[in-house]
């Protein structure tokens, strides 16, 4: 193993121990009761079963068999998980194949981002992590249940399942994905059209045309942002049937690895295979999946909420331990928005397998952990197929299937990962360095304040923004208005870097996977709102954003910063965060939120 791989965990260990003690008794004691149907009263398990067959009521009271808890993100609104429609029945065909029973547990919420960017509902995006994380509870919390069954697969909702599952750390766990679309229009070429209805060279309708061939049809965005980096971190973290990540919605392989899961959730639910989630993930998991993250290229979102997973399981990392693993972990992978390839030609190159492979191989993985299968993280480097009607797994070739898109750890696309910590006088930050040419890793510039996209938005259509400057973008953390994404920038501040401008962009709202070629240091902590630096930055101060020194400055003599004096945010402005499409309901959440390098827990 990697020292420094070594030192990380050891540190996250060390620094975890009071709280991770406590969690696992817990889960200890939860786990050693007696199953639900013999534990609970007569009414109480009378209700629990009321609407089932005869014949699984046999099976569960009588029987002693498992039942199968399933908590499913479906809606048809999001196209990730349209195809979830139809997994219950499948699950319980295959449960009753098995002598097993399951119920759908319950629901959970689930918002796109892709229809929400730009728009107030984007202000609930990062709380809908918390509300379904606090729904998966809910549905848990019937307490019938031998294991679960966890659907989803977008930004917010793997997060979500994970961290409700892991506060039932006694129950034996796998996650369930649905797949990406089929390729449609290319990233790249959808960024392009982008870019020019920014310049007003081409128009809504030539707009809509791109974007519809791009978004069109059931799965998950092809390109690398959050809902595909998750499930990246889910095969690292040994909680999917491996090698389930990429595989397409409608592909016939997809139901044989839905069935499978029913079957691998059994196996560990019983004797000595017992194995509950709350055990599985630990101080060596989570590290595994930043390993995973970095040398992927992956969403800057996870640094807010891989911090709060494993908070859930009594784990406490930091953006420190990000950046340190970051100095040893290659980058093994280009995919759009860090490459110009989808995630269906990653998969096709190599896909996840290929690299977790690499990174065993080459000691920055913990080879030693539990998983949901019986033979651990080695069964993550190969790939599922049939063999007739045999659900079988292969080893992948020695070599990439394309390397322009993933590459062995001996010869990486750079020596280290691909996200970047900031620290200086306007707080810690992070900026995602992989997509992000090495001649605009260093932006020094004046400071062009503004406290809302929009405003950025009309100053670059207004023509003003035609020179070399760091756009601050500040009350957009999680306090001030619930931390949205902001990627309507991204296509005006690429025009500028294309038309020859020094250009980037510091805020402490976030930019996720989809951050683009534009420096960006995102997240800044503390907010703001919450009396953060980047409230004292005034037009024309000159910010030096340094990824190469991991530095984020005002260059302002220190005695002027010192005595100059946080902005606040306007009444109005308040006012406008706090109402319409439901914000009201999500004030409790403003109130107590944590910062981003907290993880932006709002249960604590």
């Amino acid at each position: 193993m990697k020292p420094v791989v070594l030192a990380v965990t050891q540190r996250i260990r060390e620094r975890s121990a009071p709280l991770r003690t406590a969690y696992l008794q817990r889960v200890e004691a939860w786990g050693s009761r007696p199953r639900g149907a013999d534990r609970m009263g007569c009414a109480n398990v009378a209700h629990a079963f009321a609407a089932m067959p005869a014949s699984d009521k046999l099976r569960i009271v009588a029987e002693r068999a498992p039942n199968i808890g399933i908590v499913n993100a479906y809606n048809d609104m999001l196209s990730a998980h349209q195809p979830l429609a139809t997994y219950p029945d499948l699950i319980r065909d295959e449960a009753h194949r098995l002598g097993a029973t399951a119920q759908v547990a319950g629901g959970v919420p689930a918002m796109c981002d892709g229809v929400t960017q730009g728009l107030p509902g984007m202000e609930l995006s990062l709380f809908s992590r918390d509300t379904i994380a606090m729904s998966t509870a809910v549905a848990l919390t019937h307490d019938v249940f031998d294991a679960a069954l966890l659907l989803g697969v977008c930004d917010k909702i793997v997060p979500g399942l994970l961290i409700g599952a892991l506060h039932f750390g006694h129950l034996p766990c796998v996650f369930v994905p649905a797949g990406p679309m089929t390729s449609g229009l290319s990233n790249s070429d959808k960024a392009k059209v982008r870019e020019q209805f920014a310049q007003g060279l081409v128009g809504r309708e030539e707009l809509l045309k791109a974007e519809s061939a791009a978004y069109h049809g059931p799965g998950t965005c092809t390109f690398y942002g959050t809902a595909n980096s998750n499930q990246m971190l889910m095969e690292a973290m040994g909680l999917h049937v491996p090698g389930t990540a990429f595989i397409h919605p409608h592909e016939g392989l997809r139901e044989q690895l839905t069935r499978h899961a029913v079957r691998q959730v059994l196996d560990i639910s019983r004797g000595e295979r017992r194995t509950p989630i709350g055990r599985v993930v630990d101080e060596r998991v989570i590290v595994n999946a930043l390993v995973a993250l970095l040398a992927t290229g992956g969403s800057t979102n996870h640094l807010i909420h891989w911090v709060a997973v494993a908070r859930a399981a009594g784990i406490l990392i930091d953006w420190t331990d990000f950046s340190e693993l970051s100095h040893v972990v290659p980058l093994l992978s280009r995919v759009y928005p860090n490459g110009s390839a989808d995630v269906n030609q990653f998969q096709a190159a190599g896909g996840p397998g290929f690299v977790l492979r690499e990174l065993l191989d080459a000691g920055l993985l913990h080879g030693d952990v539990m998983t949901t299968t019986a033979g651990g993280l080695r069964d993550y480097t190969r790939v599922p197929a049939m063999d007739g009607e045999r659900l079988v797994w292969r080893d992948l070739p020695e070599a990439s299937g394309d390397d322009l898109i993933v590459r062995r750890a001996s010869d990486p696309f750079s020596a280290t990962g691909g996200l970047k910590l900031l620290d200086g006088n306007l707080g810690r930050a992070v900026i995602k360095v992989s997509a992000v040419p090495e001649a605009n890793h260093v932006i020094e510039a004046p400071a062009i304040v503004f406290d809302d996209q929009e405003s950025l938005l009309a100053a670059f259509k207004a023509g003003t923004l035609q020179r070399d400057f760091v756009a601050v973008v500040r009350f957009q953390g999680p306090q001030a208005n619930g931390m949205p994404e902001l990627h309507k920038l991204t296509p005006p501040l690429g025009v500028l870097q294309g038309q020859g401008f020094k250009v980037a962009l510091v805020t402490d709202g976030r930019m996720s996977g989809a951050s683009g070629k534009v420096p960006a240091a995102i997240h800044v902590s503390p907010e703001a709102m919450a009396g953060g630096p980047l409230a004292k930055v005034r037009d024309g101060d000159l910010i030096r954003l340094d990824a190469v020194a991991g530095t984020l400055e005002a260059l302002v003599d220190a005695q002027t910063w010192a005595q100059r004096e946080l902005a606040t945010m306007s009444e109005q402005r308040r006012a406008d965060n706090a109402h319409g499409l439901g914000r009201e309901l999500f004030g409790g959440m403003r109130r107590n939120v944590r910062s981003a390098e907290e993880g932006a827990i709002t249960w604590l």
